[in-house]
């Protein structure tokens, strides 16, 4: 009979290692259903954003570096009668960093037949002496640029020499 004791005490409780959640259920549940009746009676803030026209604006005029179909590279800081004073390669840089600040635009104003090559290493070269807003000078009339390249009966490049980007004003990335 001592067997029988010994074997009924090894049955009593054991300890349940696992953790009820239940309760934690019952309160997320409540907590849910309290949001849910209270967030339609909370009145949403009013904030009053600026609009465009209330927005202070700084006027920086943007260094733009012109690419010729040649492989010639000019610079001019695009105010009123500004001219483009050309630039060597290799002192591209330096001159840009004598201009500007780091957060002065440079645009990049590249002829259409220039490879993208090209335009892509004067950008690495840009980006990798710290000029920090760079773009790309786009036409926002593509049918004046088809124009410019066509001649006229005469075989005269009627409006080849004329560029029409520069008007448009505005880096590709900056809207």
């Amino acid at each position: 009979m001592a067997s029988v004791r010994g074997g009924r005490r090894g049955r009593g409780r054991r300890l349940n290692n696992e953790i009820n959640v239940v309760p934690y259920i019952d309160v997320m549940l409540v907590l849910l259903v309290i949001f849910m009746v209270t967030a339609p009676m909370i009145t949403p803030g009013l904030i009053e954003l600026p609009t465009v026209g209330q927005a202070s604006k700084i006027e920086v005029q943007p260094v733009e570096v012109q690419l010729d179909r040649d492989g010639a590279i000019s610079v001019r800081v695009r105010e009123a009668g500004a001219e483009f004073q050309p630039v060597d390669s290799a002192n591209l840089v330096a001159e840009l960093q004598s201009m500007t600040t780091p957060e002065t635009p440079v645009v990049i104003a590249a002829d259409g037949r220039v490879p993208y090559e090209t335009v892509m290493k004067v950008m690495d070269e840009l980006r990798g002496s710290g000029i920090t807003r760079l773009g790309l000078l786009v036409d926002q009339n593509p049918e004046a640029a088809s124009e410019a390249g066509t001649q006229d009966a005469a075989g005269n490049a009627g409006a080849a020499s004329s560029q029409t980007a520069p008007q448009a004003g505005k880096p590709a990335g900056q809207r």
